[in-house]
C-alpha cells in the first residue's frame, strides 16, 4: 500500500520572517524612520536610526538586508508552494504557466508602482517586484537541479554580474563601482533612457537572483528530511557572510547595495540565512509562538499591503492622515517632530489594521 503524500507542514517562522519584513517596509513607507533621524540629529541615538536608511554607496547599513530578505523569502515560499503543487498532482509544466503568471503580474506591479507620476507616466524598472518578476522565475526554473548545480548557476550569475561591471568599458560607463558612471547605469539608458540619481540599477535583477535560489534552496532544507537544519543554515550562513565581508575587506570588489555586487549579494545572503535559522529554531523547534500573531497578519497579506503603501499610501492616503492627525495634534501645540512620528505610528496602525480585517474575514491576496 503506498502511503498517503502530506501537506508541506506550514512553517510559522517563515510567516514570522516574511511579517517582519512587511512591518518594517510599512513603518519605512510611513515616514518613521524619516521622523526619527530627524528627533534624534545631533544625539547619540543618530548612529542607530542612520541603520534605518540605505548606505550612501560603499558600505553596509541593517536597512540594505530588508530587500534581500524579502526576495530570500520569497524563494522560501515558493519552495513550499512547488512542493504542494506537486504533491496535489500538478506537472512541471503546469507548475511552469503558474509561475510564469505569477511573474508576469510582479512585473506589472511593479512597472505600475513606479508609473504614474505628477509630471506624467513613467517605465522604469527600479521596483522590487519588477526584479522579483526575474528572480522568481529564474529560481523556478532550477529548483528541481541538485544543491551542487544550484550552487553553481549562482557562482555563474554572480561572475557574470562581476564580467558586466568589469570588462564591458563602454565609454563614459567604465568604472565599475562608481555611481553614475558604471555598466548598469548604462544599461538603465538603453532600457529607460534615464538614469536613476541614486544609484539603484535595473540589471541588480541578475545577482539578487542569488537571493531568491538560496531561499528556495533553504525551504527545500527545511521541507526534507534531514536532520540538523538549523545547523546546516547557519553554517552556510556564516561562510557566505565572512565569504562577503572578505571580498570587500581584500579590495576585490567592495559592498555596494545600489547595484548589488557580488560581495553585497554574497553577504546580505548570509544575513538571511542566520536570521531564518535564529527564526527557525526559536520558533518552529522550541515552540516560542506567543505574540508573533501581530507579524503573521501582515505577512499574510505581503503583496497586498506592499501595493497599498506603494500606490495608495504614497499618493494618497498618507497626505490625507497627516492632514488630519497633523491637524489636531496642532490643536493642543505638539512639537512638530513628535506631531510627525504620531502620525507615521498612525497611517502604520490604520494600514494594520485593514490587514486584521482581511486576516478576520479570511481574504488572502495571492499572484
Amino acid at each position: 500500500m503506498m502511503p498517503i503524500p502530506t501537506t508541506p507542514q506550514r512553517l510559522l517562522s517563515l510567516d514570522f520572517m516574511r511579517g517582519l519584513i512587511m512591518v518594517l517596509l510599512a513603518l519605512e513607507a510611513a515616514g518613521l524612520y524619516e521622523s526619527l533621524s530627524q528627533t534624534t540629529e545631533n544625539t547619540p541615538f543618530f548612529p542607530i536610526v542612520q541603520q534605518l536608511s540605505h548606505h550612501p554607496w560603499h558600505g553596509l547599513r541593517a536597512w540594505d538586508l530588508v530587500q534581500p530578505a524579502f526576495m530570500f523569502m520569497a524563494g522560501a515560499a515558493m519552495a513550499f508552494s512547488l512542493e504542494k503543487q506537486g504533491q496535489n498532482g500538478m506537472t512541471w509544466g503546469q507548475s511552469f504557466k503558474k509561475t510564469l503568471k505569477r511573474c508576469g503580474w510582479l512585473f506589472f506591479w511593479g512597472v505600475l508602482d513606479y508609473a504614474v507620476r505628477k509630471s506624467g507616466l513613467s517605465f522604469e524598472l527600479w521596483d522590487v517586484l519588477t526584479q522579483l518578476s526575474f528572480t522568481t522565475l529564474i529560481a523556478f526554473v532550477i529548483y528541481r537541479w541538485t544543491m551542487t548545480a544550484q550552487i553553481i548557476a549562482c557562482i555563474a550569475l554572480l561572475l557574470l554580474t562581476e564580467a558586466l561591471y568589469r570588462l564591458t568599458h563602454v565609454p563614459g560607463f567604465d568604472q565599475p563601482f562608481t555611481d553614475q558612471h558604471n555598466f548598469g547605469n548604462y544599461m538603465d539608458l538603453l532600457l529607460m533612457n534615464k538614469i536613476n540619481h541614486g544609484g539603484w540599477v535595473a540589471i541588480n535583477c541578475i545577482p539578487t537572483s542569488v537571493h531568491t535560489i538560496g531561499g528556495a534552496m533553504a525551504g527545500k532544507l527545511l521541507l526534507g528530511q534531514k536532520p540538523h537544519k538549523t545547523r546546516s543554515l547557519i553554517l552556510w550562513g556564516v561562510s557566505t557572510l565572512l565569504f562577503g565581508y572578505i571580498l570587500d575587506w581584500c579590495n576585490v570588489t567592495p559592498i555596494i547595495k545600489r547595484i548589488a555586487t557580488s560581495s553585497f549579494t554574497i553577504a546580505s545572503l548570509g544575513y538571511s540565512l542566520l536570521v531564518l535559522a535564529f527564526c527557525y529554531w526559536y520558533i518552529d523547534i522550541k515552540d516560542h509562538r506567543r505574540h508573533l500573531k501581530f507579524f503573521t497578519i501582515i505577512g499574510m497579506n505581503s503583496i497586498f499591503i506592499y501595493l497599498f503603501f506603494e500606490i495608495v499610501g504614497h499618493r494618497w492616503f498618507n497626505g490625507y492622515a497627516a492632514a488630519i492627525t497633523g491637524g489636531l495634534l496642532q490643536l493642543i501645540n505638539t512639537p512638530s517632530v513628535l506631531s510627525a512620528v504620531i502620525t507615521s505610528l498612525t497611517i502604520f496602525a490604520c494600514e494594520w489594521g485593514l490587514c486584521y480585517f482581511l486576516y478576520r474575514k479570511k481574504i488572502f491576496f495571492r499572484l
